[in-house]
């Protein structure tokens, strides 16, 4: 898992600037496709929790935008980016020890 701030998406959607970094980074294990990155993009107020395909069974899109929605946002919009993170960041780990 890697947490990235990015200081710009150059124009691109969040989505597809994930997938490229997390490719380009090699994010998770070879042929078990198993990374996890989390993105924010603060000058865009965009984030994004990418998950590998090996996890997506384990840690499903619902999933992820729940830990944006319930354990993120709350503290972006109070100008806590850092909280945010942490507690995005936190809610993941907790959520992958559930599973194993």
């Amino acid at each position: 898992m890697v947490i990235v701030t990015a200081s710009s998406l150059d124009g691109r959607d969040v989505q597809s600037f994930t997938t490229d970094l997390a490719n380009a980074w090699g994010i998770g294990r070879k042929g078990f496709d198993d990374g996890v990155v989390l993105l924010v993009a603060p000058r865009e107020r965009k984030m994004r929790i990418a998950v590998g395909y090996g996890l997506e069974k384990r840690l499903s899109d619902q999933d992820c935008r729940t830990i944006m929605d319930r354990d993120m946002l709350p503290k972006f919009n109070k100008g806590d980016l850092a909280g945010g993170i942490e507690a995005g960041t936190n809610a993941l780990i907790a959520r992958l020890d559930q599973i194993g």
